[in-house]
């Protein structure tokens, strides 16, 4: 479950965000009833996810309580209150794949990328999540990297795979 405590601090210098299109999407949604969601999804689709400074822009260019903002953001699986890499690495943790060994997949990953399920590696390249179901019982135990699904997954396959994709996002 996300927390208020998730959200990202302030960015640093050289992350600083320009709050211009923030405002532009503010503007289209400022008289509409029921904007935040939209204003929500729209700003996230900008930035990539939503930092403190874009909540509390939010909050009071539609009067509503920063409360308010961020219990729809927890809310919502769709929210992201941290940047996510560029490849999202999703292991399934549905009925089959967890008999099949996920936890085990989802252990060689965060070893392979040095981080735990939920988080980002430093230079942004990787997210890695667990899911739920991700409707491919039949390949168990699997995972997606992007759009790619990978099946029939062993420790050794998955970080293998890690491996080669991260090769690739270097060039």
């Amino acid at each position: 479950m996300k927390t208020c405590e998730r959200v990202s601090k302030e960015p640093s210098d050289k992350e600083q965000l320009d709050l211009s299109e923030l405002r532009e999407i503010l503007g289209e949604h400022k008289d509409h009833t029921g904007a935040l969601i939209p204003v929500l999804q729209e700003a996230q689709k900008q930035y990539g996810y939503l930092s403190q400074d874009i909540l509390e822009t939010i909050a009071g260019d539609l009067g509503l309580p920063l409360s308010q903002v961020y219990g729809v953001v927890t809310f919502y699986s769709q929210f992201r209150l941290q940047p996510h890499g560029e490849n999202i690495i999703r292991v399934c943790h549905g009925t089959a794949c967890h008999v099949s060994g996920a936890q085990e997949i989802t252990a060689a990953v965060e070893k392979k990328l040095g981080i735990k399920s939920g988080g980002t590696t430093k230079d942004r390249k990787f997210t890695l999540e667990t899911v739920a179901c991700l409707g491919c019982c039949s390949l168990a135990p699997l995972m997606m990297i992007d759009d790619e699904t990978y099946g029939r997954l062993t420790s050794q396959k998955a970080t293998k795979i890690v491996r080669k994709i991260k090769r690739e996002s270097r060039r």
